[in-house]
């Protein structure tokens, strides 16, 4: 089955980019392989961790969102030659395609066997699908019918190329943030009292910085994207509500916590995280929002680093106001 063709797209999207198997594993080092081929997953972009954690994505703000392909290496001039003779053995894919592919790849129109000459100078490119976007059509449009000679060093074909920074955007979509519900008092299954404080706080455990390394063994480059929270926004779910503070803008403190935890006592105190209600909800219910922003920054292979799109996370809780009642006696 070949890189380039239609079908190989196919193949690459349903196995997630796995379009070759039992070929030889190689080191590589400082983008420069050392073996005329090179197994299948290195081809693949890897995660640590593993597994796409429990917890939900971030919701970037100003609707950016990762790449969903890009360009990268697929194989040796080796490993090319042994697909594309193996798909021609078949007699497959038709006399006119399979003499096309020829004249490209073999026969000087450009390119003269496969490039097998010139092994230790290059690698042969092709479109890649984000692993973690193959949902998305546009996944697909990266992928050329024929895949492109590269030499080591060279800019590779038009489109995005794999970078240090594309892992970390790839690396963006696996972030996964606690599914901390922010703390209330009194609690939200409690009614709240109309003219009564409500404090909102989390602990520092519940949020904690996120990080996802990325890792492209073909060309031996990495990126480690982390989510730092950086604050929290509440949204009373009603106009008749005093924010605190007025901004409704709850900052990180220095030991990772947000507002403060209330404790018997502090009902005469303005909590320096929360909102007063000043309007029943009669017989229904606002919606508390509480937003946590997560600034969103990469480093990579070669020193490479930035930040991406800052994210947020949202939870409600309905909470029930009733007016303050004096009991006569």
């Amino acid at each position: 089955m070949a890189w380039g063709s239609a079908a190989a797209v196919l193949l690459v999207v349903t196995s997630a980019g796995t379009a070759s198997a039992g070929r030889s594993t190689t080191t590589v080092t400082n983008g420069t392989h050392h073996d005329h081929t090179l197994g299948a997953s290195v081809y693949e972009v890897s995660y640590d961790p593993k597994d796409v954690p429990p917890g939900h994505p971030l919701t970037a703000v100003g609707g950016w969102t990762p790449p969903a392909c890009w360009m990268a290496p697929v194989a040796t001039p080796d490993e090319l030659k042994d697909e594309r003779e193996s798909t021609w053995a078949s007699e497959s894919t038709g006399y006119v395609w399979d003499a096309e592919q020829r004249d490209y790849y073999v026969n000087g129109h450009p390119h003269k066997d496969f490039e097998i000459a010139n092994a230790d100078k290059g690698m042969w490119w092709n479109g890649r699908p984000n692993p973690n976007r193959l949902a998305d059509p546009a996944s697909l449009s990266c992928f050329k019918e024929r895949d492109d000679w590269v030499l080591n060093g060279d800019e590779p074909p038009a489109g995005p190329a794999v970078t240090p920074e594309i892992l970390a955007q790839s690396a963006y979509d696996r972030i996964r943030i606690p599914d901390k519900v922010v703390s209330l008092s009194p609690d939200a299954a409690i009614p709240q009292t109309v003219n009564a404080p409500t404090w909102a706080w989390l602990d520092s455990a519940d949020i904690q910085p996120v990080s996802v390394t990325a890792r492209l063994r073909s060309l031996n480059i990495w990126a480690t994207t982390t989510a730092t929270p950086v604050g929290l926004r509440l949204d009373a779910g009603t106009p008749d509500a005093e924010l605190h503070p007025a901004s409704g803008n709850c900052p990180i403190g220095k030991d990772g916590s947000v507002g403060e935890k209330y404790v018997t006592g502090d009902g005469n105190r303005t909590p320096p995280c929360g909102l007063t209600y000043l309007r029943s909800s009669g017989q229904g219910t606002y919606a508390l929002t509480a937003t946590v922003t997560w600034k969103v920054s990469w480093r990579g292979s070669g020193g490479t680093g930035g930040d991406l799109a800052e994210g947020d996370f949202d939870t409600q809780q309905d909470v029930h106001v009733r007016e303050y009642q004096a009991v006569n006696h």
